[in-house]
């Protein structure tokens, strides 16, 4: 194990636990919101995400070490981001998109600069990945599905930095970017989520799309267990295509709900365009799964009478 990473990983255990501490005992908001509600967010995101490239990093046959420089600088603009919105949030400032002050804006600049540094490595990791053979066609698969589609979600978020035709015609915006679309960031939200219900959000696609990373090896794993019971799932190939038909589905979700905030709709309230798209996904999705299991078993069954 990547021993950076599971430490950060750690950190971030302990500190949502202070934070969920904070959450209820802090009376204290932050655009409609009890302060402490990002950091907490924030830090399990970022120790599941560690712990997840922490598992990948050994999986490296190819410039091991490189991989592990690599895993040590995603470690470490984790941990700077981390210690920003900790440390924004206990002054009682918004630590994204806050440009109100020279100490804010700098502080918000150095978040963005942790992110890009982190996209980077993560897309070098996965480029390795990509130039690798793996022992499991399957697995191999989910996972490099998995950190691309990754790669894409955490990429939704740079949509986020973009201000505003109402911000730039300040002049001098106090606030530059929004997570919301068509509203203001802080209306009505998703209990604990925070997604806007009144206008579009991007933190959905930006959320979805970075769990690719553990959703797809985690249905590697299911489509595995299944194969126990299941005889058709013991066939490397139809794991491998029901991996893929997953991982394009993933993707496809990724990608809607995306299209749908930057539409200005809110996520619980899709229109007939989104739902019909979303309809036409699962048809492909559902078209794709009949198609991994058709064709000839290639499961050998011993004859009546024969020894196993």
């Amino acid at each position: 194990m990547h021993r950076p990473l599971i430490g950060v990983a750690g950190l971030m255990a302990a500190l949502a636990l202070a934070t969920l501490i904070g959450v209820l005992v802090d009376d204290r908001t932050l655009l409609g919101a009890p302060i402490w509600l990002k950091p907490l967010k924030f830090s399990i995101s970022i120790a599941i995400y560690a712990t997840t490239i922490a598992w990948l990093l050994p999986r490296l046959e190819r410039r091991p070490r490189l991989g592990w420089w690599l895993g040590t600088v995603i470690a470490g603009t984790m941990l700077v981001e981390m210690v920003i919105i900790a440390g924004q949030a206990a002054r009682g400032h918004q630590s994204h998109f806050n440009n109100r002050t020279p100490l804010d804006a700098t502080l918000y600049s150095v978040m963005g600069a942790t992110i890009a540094v982190a996209w980077v490595a993560t897309l070098i990791i996965a480029v390795l990945l990509l130039m690798q053979r793996m022992p499991d066609r399957a697995d191999a698969l989910a996972v490099r599905l998995g950190i691309l589609v990754a790669l894409a979600g955490m990429g939704v978020g740079f949509l986020m930095t973009i201000p505003s035709a109402a911000q730039l015609a300040t002049g001098h915006p106090t606030i530059v970017g929004a997570h919301a679309v068509g509203v203001e960031d802080g209306g009505p939200g998703l209990p604990l989520l925070g997604w806007s219900t009144t206008g579009g959000d991007l933190r959905a696609g930006h959320f979805i799309g970075m769990h690719a990373l553990q959703a797809l090896p985690l249905f590697a794993f299911a489509l595995a267990l299944a194969g126990r019971r299941i005889a058709r799932l013991r066939e490397e190939r139809v794991r491998v295509r029901l991996i893929g038909v997953f991982g394009l589905l993933y993707a496809g979700l990724t990608a809607l709900v995306t299209w749908q905030a930057l539409r200005g709709q809110p996520l619980v309230r899709p229109d007939a365009v989104t739902l019909s798209a979303a309809a036409a996904l699962l048809l492909l999705a559902a078209a794709g799964a009949a198609w991994a299991g058709s064709g000839r078993s290639r499961t050998t069954v011993a004859p009546a009478g024969a020894p196993a």
